[in-house]
């Protein structure tokens, strides 16, 4: 049995994409679910996401999306992170929109459109600055010549345009604006050959919450959906968005020591006094984080309490001192409301918010296997 439970508010999730809504106003709201949704569960997130008022949802990889479909949603799907070859037939025969960034792409599904008589909904993806996905500015023209051929065969429909912004988690960088010009003009080149887009799309879930003026026909939020906001409300009220993930263990053995204990491998703690160790049974390989030891907390019975010496595989431990009352069997949570955020534990580990989650959903997907 696993020694770490990881638990998903759906209700949060709901809250959220509401929240986001309002922020979003005339746009629609797209609500990233990629990576098994940040690792809080594909489908139920996706099902509370449609619950909150998002009218697409947005996945990397074509398998997610036809996961999404096999789960019985039938709103619009986006895709948009494949290899030199997409399965293109499972994606058009199932009413994925898909992102195209190379012609080659585009061919392909052209071809599985037309063997299955439908037509493919794609969106352009325009590189404005980011130096990822999508297609350079010089090569935008060539790419369009490809669509306009394969649009007067019937069988694709452009309806969309998107790009993807560097440094929206850092408001008033000189690069956000740089990019939406970049992006305007992108629309216009577009527009010029008679292609008018269903919906353009730049805004993160960072442009989503500070830059309206970005927000275009559709946003794009990812990590405030899950209620990690990427930018710091100026009000300190988190944008009213609740964190959906909750992390818990359970306290394996409590011991008292004498000072001068070295505590796990290295003895890179030592106690300067007695005191009184609760052992947890989990480690990194459930999704804690080696670099946090000495460095992260987690709370048992409201209380916060330390980290001490380096987390292990498969266990790491906490000074209580010796006036605790912590039994071997007290749950210990290490992210939750009445615990550490994964943005603590994100700055004690010297990452990103986005990546604990992720970790800790490994957890959940192989407790629910």
């Amino acid at each position: 049995m696993n020694n770490l439970r990881v638990d998903v508010d759906t209700d949060a999730i709901r809250h959220n994409v509401e929240v986001l809504g309002a922020y979003a106003g005339k746009a629609q709201v797209l609500a990233v679910v990629k990576a098994d949704a940040y690792g809080h569960g594909l489908v139920p997130v996706a099902q509370a996401a449609r619950a909150g008022g998002a009218t697409w949802l947005g996945v990397a990889q074509p398998h997610e999306a036809v996961a999404l479909r096999e789960a019985g949603d039938t709103g619009r799907v986006l895709t948009w992170l494949y290899g030199a070859e997409v399965d293109a037939q499972a994606l058009v025969t199932r009413d994925i929109d898909v992102s195209v960034n190379a012609v080659s792409v585009l061919t392909q599904l052209a071809q599985a459109a037309a063997d299955a008589s439908v037509t493919a909904r794609v969106h352009l993806c325009v590189d404005t600055g980011l130096g990822r996905e999508g297609v350079m500015m010089a090569d935008l023209p060539a790419l369009l010549d490809a669509v306009e051929r394969v649009q007067a065969q019937g069988h694709v429909a452009v309806v969309g345009l998107w790009s993807h912004l560097a440094w929206a988690d850092a408001p008033g960088h000189p690069t956000i604006d740089a990019q939406a010009e970049v992006f305007r003009e992108a629309r216009a080149i577009v527009e010029s050959r008679g292609i008018t887009v269903e919906v353009a799309h730049l805004a993160n879930s960072a442009a989503t919450l500070t830059r309206p003026d970005l927000h275009f026909d559709l946003v794009r939020p990812g990590i405030a959906v899950y209620g990690l906001p990427p930018v710091e409300d100026p009000d300190g009220a988190r944008f009213s968005l609740r964190p959906a993930m909750t992390v818990t263990s359970t306290v394996a053995l409590v011991k008292d020591v004498e000072a001068g204990q070295g505590v796990s491998y290295g003895h890179e703690y030592v106690a300067s006094e007695p005191t009184r160790l609760a052992l947890i049974p989990a480690g990194y390989a459930d999704g804690v984080f080696r670099a946090a030891g000495n460095r992260a907390e987690v709370s048992i019975r409201g209380v916060r309490y330390p980290v001490r010496g380096r987390v292990c595989m498969d266990q790491f431990v906490v000074e209580v001192g010796r006036e605790s009352s912590v039994h071997a069997g007290d749950e210990v949570t290490l992210i939750g409301p009445d615990g550490p955020t994964a943005t603590e534990w994100a700055a004690a580990a010297g990452t990103i918010d986005y990546e604990v989650v992720c970790r800790f959903g490994d957890t959940r997907r192989r407790t629910e296997g």
